[in-house]
């Protein structure tokens, strides 16, 4: 159950010393030959990204989709750092193509961590030639590359998904500053199917939009998230485009639902599901406003079903919406018909909303639209984590 399962990958992970104490923050995915393989990225919205999102999504362009690594450093973003910042990233390239012996734009790169602080490269400069030379197939080097990925995650996040002909593996990390066109999260997937760069992206694309962007614990788009896929071929047969972005979607849903888990604070999940809306993209706002209102995720820590707040969100998405027509329910229990309260069994709510997964759903009664968003409730945890730079 790791990114190096499909066959054809290797991974590596270490110390470098971005992190005081020795705490693993360099990680590898590369390609078992070291020879570049059709390659698909999704990167974070903010019109601030961060200088590794800068050349990866460069090198994408210029190799034409194309990639035979991917380093990952945790402990620094080297994100608001200027020329710099630009030159480093650049530098992991260098340092990491030097020793697979493939072209500086055929390595990818991401990085994680604090905001507007330089990313020092001496540590890099030393680590990544020790990285590569580590590298190594098997569970035990993906997990060590899963560590080093980690920043406030208090776990290791890894799927596989086996397909009758290919699989799809992946690692990730992610616990906080998670919102929909990404989080503060970085994932690399893995997949033996034989796919072209396009129809790979295009997978990529459909699995980001239904899993990783469906997600959102604080509402906040981080500067340098990531998601990469690179595909080996290896298993022969030629993935169908729709079964390649089930298993795709499959491995990203895993992998987001991990965050979710993991959230800084966190005590429960929280499924929150609109129907009846006008249109999907309708839908989707709504659940959007409910999931990332941080009165509705305060009710939720409380185990309060405080349905007003679901409504009063619903009223200020600026999608159709008719407080007459709303219906609310926890755990499938209406607490809310016709925009007012109705008779509910209180007990059976209250046992719902203290276990680890809450279902709210909203119906606005008005046509067939639908989305779900995955979140979590927001305690004082949350504020203890971020109330300082970390």
């Amino acid at each position: 159950m790791s990114v190096t399962a499909p066959a054809g990958f290797v991974a590596a992970g270490m110390a470098c010393g971005i992190k005081p104490g020795g705490v693993p923050d360099l990680a590898l995915l590369a390609t078992e030959d070291g020879h570049p393989v059709p390659a698909a990225a999704v990167f974070t919205a903010n019109r601030a990204p961060a200088a590794p999102v800068q050349v990866s999504r460069a090198n994408l362009v210029t190799t034409g989709g194309r990639a035979a690594a991917v380093v990952v450093s945790s402990g620094n973003a080297n994100a608001a750092t200027g020329r710099p910042g630009l030159q480093v990233a650049k530098g992991m390239c260098d340092l990491a193509a030097g020793h697979l012996g493939c072209a500086r734009d055929e390595v990818l790169v991401a990085s994680t961590g604090l905001i507007g602080i330089p990313l020092p490269f001496e540590p890099l400069q030393t680590g990544i030639p020790r990285l590569v030379a580590s590298r190594a197939p098997g569970a035990k080097a993906a997990r060590a590359a899963a560590q080093a990925m980690m920043t406030t995650d208090t776990a290791i996040k890894q799927t596989l998904v086996e397909g009758p002909s290919f699989s799809v593996g992946g690692m990730a990390k992610g616990a906080a500053m998670l919102a929909p066109d990404l989080a503060t999260m970085l994932a690399v997937l893995t997949t033996d199917a034989d796919v072209s760069p396009a129809d790979l992206h295009e997978a990529l694309l459909g699995a980001v939009r239904d899993s990783f962007n469906s997600l959102s614990v604080d509402g906040c788009c981080s500067t340098n998230d990531t998601v990469v896929i690179l595909a080996s071929g290896r298993a022969g047969a030629a993935a169908t485009g729709l079964g390649l972005m089930q298993a795709v979607g499959a491995a990203c849903a895993d992998l987001a639902e991990q965050m979710a888990v993991d959230a800084e604070g966190a005590t429960r999940r929280v499924r929150v599901r609109v129907s009846g809306a006008a249109t999907t993209d309708d839908a989707h706002r709504a659940a959007r406003k409910v999931a990332e209102s941080a009165l509705v995720q305060c009710s939720m820590y409380g185990s309060d079903p405080y349905w007003g707040r679901v409504v009063s969100e619903l009223g200020s998405a600026g999608v159709a919406f008719d407080p007459d027509r709303v219906r609310v329910a926890y755990g499938g229990i209406d607490v809310c018909r016709g925009g007012v309260a109705c008779a509910h069994d209180t007990e059976a709510i209250a046992t719902h909303l203290r276990g680890m997964v809450v279902e709210l759903t909203a119906d606005l009664g008005l046509a067939e639209g639908t989305a779900e968003m995955l979140t979590t409730d927001l305690g004082p945890g949350y504020i203890s984590e971020n109330m300082r730079t970390s």
